[in-house]
């Protein structure tokens, strides 16, 4: 699979017919921006989930700035982040003003420490951004109890992890807002897009406010056929609405989800049946009574009983036609963070040692059967060549 038109890209979407259809009749209604669309999308959300409210934004990582501001952070405040996760989960915090303080994750399950979270509070902490990582919930239960017992709000991380419960209750729910992802790699996609949920009333109201501009009124309400309105800016907002055109593809993937998810479950067996005999780490089984979503098949290499390295692993892989990602170099091992906040190597050893390893597999329901025993064949013949 050398060939640039064989090459299979990682997180490449699972896209039908109805998606395309939904959006050409969204084209041909001329109603592109944000209308009927986002608001049915943000209802069907709203059930899924069991809350009151649901945002639809155009990115989660514009639902975790909102959420920020919504839950009141400011200047001075700070907020633990994990040290494992993508670069928007601290960019909230920071575009809030406030100072997102790593903590770092557990070697074994990828998620937040709760030993370490309870070491980084101080006087100064007001909210915690659990990251439901690679689709495994966080350990809930003690987020909570450590979050209430110091007066932490909770801003939940869910891009990876639409699908995931912990105890019966479904992540999102947990906190004060709950963020979700619908980037063209995620479970549900709308190329780029994303939704918060919150019981709050207050939050809700916030929230919509902010994201289109501060205005107190929706632009598609502005121009529906019941009459223009005229609307007042009363907070100084952003523009980060979605738009049908975004919400025509989520109203059609959404009722897909648990099909989708049966899909990868069927591949992420066959990986941990295929690799269980090498020099890795397979991704370890959910926890008791939680749902996986099933987001990420991260593979860690067991660089110690290998002659080859996670980057050399990456370039061999590319070089057999199989796209793969690496989810994530820690926080703080990047410049901007190691600059801005005086963070070192060593500081966060769990989140190193899963960094130095990682390699996240191909998991799109939209893999065939020829795809998955490709991935397969490649992982196996590169890491048997260099044990």
């Amino acid at each position: 699979m050398s060939a640039k038109k064989d090459f299979l890209i990682f997180g490449s979407p699972k896209i039908e017919r109805e998606e395309i259809r939904e959006v050409v009749r969204t084209l041909k209604s001329g109603w592109l921006g944000t209308g009927p669309r986002v608001a049915r999308f943000e209802e069907m959300f709203r059930a899924l989930k069991g809350t009151r409210f649901a945002m639809a934004v155009n990115s989660c990582t514009a639902a975790l700035h909102l959420a920020m501001l919504a839950i009141g952070i400011r200047p001075g405040d700070e907020v633990l982040v994990p040290a494992m996760t993508f670069a928007a989960t601290a960019n909230a915090v920071i575009h809030a003003g406030g100072r997102p303080v790593l903590v770092d994750c557990d070697r074994r399950t990828m998620t937040l420490s709760l030993e370490d979270m309870e070491k980084k509070i101080t006087p100064r902490t007001r909210a915690v951004i659990p990251v439901h990582f690679a689709g495994r919930p966080c350990a809930m239960n003690g987020i909570t109890e450590l979050a209430g017992r110091h007066g932490l709000k909770i801003v939940e991380d869910c891009a990876h992890a639409i699908e995931a419960e912990y105890h019966g209750k479904k992540t999102g729910t947990f906190g004060q807002i709950g963020c979700f992802s619908f980037y063209v790699t995620k479970n549900i996609v709308t190329g780029e897009g994303g939704m918060a949920v919150t019981d709050d009333g207050e939050y809700a109201g916030r929230f919509k406010t902010l994201a289109l501009h501060g205005m107190s009124r929706d632009a598609w309400k502005r121009f529906s056929d019941e009459g223009y309105r005229h609307y007042q800016v009363v907070d100084a907002g952003f523009k980060y609405n979605m738009m049908d055109l975004q919400a025509a593809i989520g109203i059609r993937q959404l009722p897909r989800i648990e099909k989708y998810r049966r899909r990868r479950a069927a591949v992420w067996k066959r990986y941990d049946e295929a690799f269980a005999s090498l020099p890795v780490f397979l991704p370890p089984p959910p926890e008791p009574d939680t749902r996986h979503a099933l987001h990420l098949y991260t593979l860690l290499l067991d660089i110690e009983r290998l002659r080859i390295s996670r980057d050399q692993f990456l370039q061999s892989m590319t070089e057999a036609g199989i796209g793969v990602g690496v989810h994530y170099i820690a926080l703080h091992l990047h410049p901007y963070y190691r600059e801005t906040f005086g963070y070192r190597p060593g500081d966060f050893p769990g989140a190193e040692w899963v960094s130095q390893r990682t390699i996240s597999l191909p998991l799109s329901p939209k893999l065939s059967d020829r795809n998955v025993r490709a991935v397969i064949a490649a992982v196996t013949r590169i890491v048997r060549e260099n044990s």
